[in-house]
């Protein structure tokens, strides 16, 4: 159970790196582009480099923040149940199998 305590706080660490560092280069970058003068092909291609890097950002953030967390959770119960009712089935089976011997 400690291993995966530190493989999450590693995981972390890995997605606060990352998103600090595409903010840096969305900080670096934005005064360098030509946005604004109308639809020519360096304002679309400024846009959707913006686009792309605050998806990015939106991704790690959302990572850090855990949202999804509680459905991972609850999707491993899920399955532990359904594993769980397999093997009791399949126990069931085995046992009138027997029974009938």
């Amino acid at each position: 159970m400690m291993k995966m305590g530190v493989f999450h706080a590693v995981k972390g660490w890995k997605n606060i790196v990352y998103m600090a560092v595409a903010l840096g280069m969305l900080v670096y970058a934005v005064p360098r582009l030509n946005i604004g003068q109308g639809i020519t092909l360096p304002t679309v291609v400024g846009s959707a480099w913006i686009c792309f890097a605050l998806l990015i950002i939106a991704a790690h953030l959302h990572e850090i923040l855990g949202v999804e967390e509680e459905q991972r959770k609850e999707l491993g119960r899920v399955k532990r149940m359904k594993k769980w009712q397999l093997e009791q089935m399949l126990g069931g089976k085995r046992k009138m199998l027997q029974f009938k011997k």
